[in-house]
């Protein structure tokens, strides 16, 4: 700054025609000089000609090259635009021609008063936001340095862009901020730019328009359930598109109101999924191991159990079993791998998805159970803690539906959801998911080809009911106290189920009577079976 100005600039300022620029009382006009002069933002003022009446100290910070202060006063905005590039202080950006250019540019923004920033690049590689606004009496303009928070910008806009998913932010309008090139081509745009600022429905509406997506619902119900998903504080929705790619969208809310979402490509795992569909006798031969494994478990806890130990000490021996028990199962897992990765050269492709199959399915079945039985033991340890927060029902329910869209569709069920919008209860989320889960398999697996199965929530004086109903074979009465306890199944004529561990219910009454609930059951034989949790409101 120059030797002349901290003198001069208070002087010139204090007058009463720069500060009438910015309407404020006249008993504070001989502070407001000082106090602006503290702010690290520049602030000029400008008459209704145009021209500079007043501009803070830290102005001149910004702009170094300047002259003092009072050559400054009383010399049009144009003027100072071209003294900028001239002083080499600003640089011209890329894709302008030319000083006239640029200062037609700059002027225009005064002369409208659009409160729309604009960016200036100085030759010391800083960056500095302008933000102007008329005033009775001519305009005042903001100057800042911004070249930190561009920086941020682009560091966080190259790493979304090099990312495998695609990413899309919204603001607390639901508009878009950014997104990446995977985000654009999905919603079929060469460019991320022609997005920015499109609404989120009106995108998913013009995305709908150009028929790229595959609906296995009509449009309408297609719309509510995606809008439901977007506004819901976390939703998670599968997405296939008419070229055969699937993806994973997920929805969640961002701490300034604002959204984010994320596809992940999943493609490949779902004709996986598809293939390994089609294997009905890798399939059957899996269940039968399965079968075997959950006879074998639930004898171990019936000696256990038969022991003159108490309920802590027999918990303990069991997991201290199942470490050496388990091993027989496993042994063969490993074994089949083993026997792939040896014969590598000479095992037929049909023999190749057999054991693959044989693989996959007795391990995703082991896997269960064992979280089955960890999560029950942290229960009667006291060591599962619940994240309770306020969730809506009817955003937990689709999300459970999800999780067993694949089953529902193969047996062609028919599940509906009745519940209201509003209607929330305290809970952990990932805990209530996994109950529902546990619930909804049990239906899906005792229901009939072509049946239904039926999900309601309602307010039940002071606790929230939510009823998962089929119209499966049934239970006898009699035997239903037997089901929350673990290792017992029940069989039931005519149901296609290849039984389980018996510990899915004990599980969900665990969950429950967690949050302070409780589980009903009730059900007749050939007239289906109902799951009733209770829980606290949200």
């Amino acid at each position: 700054m120059h030797a002349n100005r901290d003198g001069k600039i208070l002087n010139q300022v204090q007058s009463a025609h720069p500060l009438a620029a910015l309407d404020g009382p006249p008993a504070g006009a001989a502070f407001l000089p000082q106090a602006l002069d503290c702010l690290r933002i520049g602030i000029t003022l400008y008459d209704s000609s145009e021209r500079l009446t007043y501009a803070n100290r830290h102005y001149f910070y910004l702009f170094r090259k300047f002259p003092g202060h009072d050559q400054l006063i009383g010399r049009s905005y144009e003027d100072l635009v071209r003294l900028e590039v001239e002083t080499g202080a600003t640089r011209l950006p890329d894709g302008v021609s030319g000083l006239e250019t640029y200062t037609a540019r700059r002027r225009l923004q005064l002369a409208e008063g659009n409160s729309a920033p604009r960016d200036i690049f100085l030759d010391d590689g800083r960056i500095i936001e302008i933000k102007i606004r008329r005033t009775p009496n001519g305009a005042i303009a903001l100057w800042a340095d911004v070249t930190g928070a561009r920086e941020n910008y682009g560091r966080l806009t190259n790493a979304v862009e090099m990312s495998t998913d695609a990413f899309a932010f919204w603001d607390s309008r639901d508009r878009l901020v950014m997104c990446n090139t995977g985000f654009a081509t999905i919603h079929g745009h060469f460019g991320e730019r022609t997005l920015q600022g499109l609404d989120y429905e009106e995108l998913l509406t013009a995305t709908l328009d150009r028929d790229l997506i595959a609906l296995d619902e009509s449009r309408a119900g297609f719309m509510a359930r995606r809008m439901h998903t977007h506004h819901a504080p976390a939703g998670v929705i599968t997405v296939r598109l008419k070229n055969g790619q699937a993806f994973l969208l997920r929805e969640r809310a961002m701490p300034d109101g604002g959204r984010a979402s994320v596809f992940t490509d999943i493609t490949d795992r779902t004709r996986t999924e598809a293939a390994l569909a089609e294997q009905g006798q890798v399939l059957e031969q899996a269940h039968r191991t399965l079968e075997r494994q959950n006879e074998y478990l639930a004898a171990l806890a019936r000696r256990l159990d038969d022991a003159e130990r108490g309920a802590t000490q027999a918990k303990q021996a069991f997991l201290r079993t199942m470490g050496h028990e388990l091993k027989t199962p496993l042994n063969a897992i490993i074994g089949f791998s083993d026997l792939l990765r040896a014969s590598a050269g000479r095992v037929s492709s049909t023999q190749v998805s057999e054991y693959a199959g044989l693989i996959h399915g007795a391990g995703h079945n082991l896997l269960t159970m064992l979280n089955q039985i960890l999560d029950l033991t942290k229960i009667a340890s006291g060591n599962f803690l619940l994240q309770r927060e306020t969730l809506r029902v009817r955003a937990v329910f689709d999300q459970a539906c999800e999780s067993v869209w694949d089953a529902v569709h193969a047996k062609a069920l028919d599940i509906q959801v009745e519940c209201p919008e509003d209607l929330c209860i305290a809970a952990d989320q990932s805990a209530l998911l996994n109950a529902l889960g546990q619930t909804l398999n049990n239906a899906v697996s005792f229901t009939h080809n072509g049946g239904y199965i039926r999900l309601t929530a309602w307010r039940e004086d002071s606790l929230v009911c939510l009823q998962i109903k089929d119209n499966g074979p049934g239970v006898a009465p009699e035997k239903l106290p037997s089901l929350t306890q673990p290792f017992t199944q029940v069989s039931v004529a005519g149901s296609e189920h290849h039984g389980g561990a018996g510990l899915g219910l004990t599980l969900v009454k665990a969950i429950t009577e967690q949050h302070g609930g409780q589980l009903t059951l009730s059900s007749e034989p050939g007239k289906g079976f109902v799951v009733a949790l209770r829980l606290p409101p949200g």
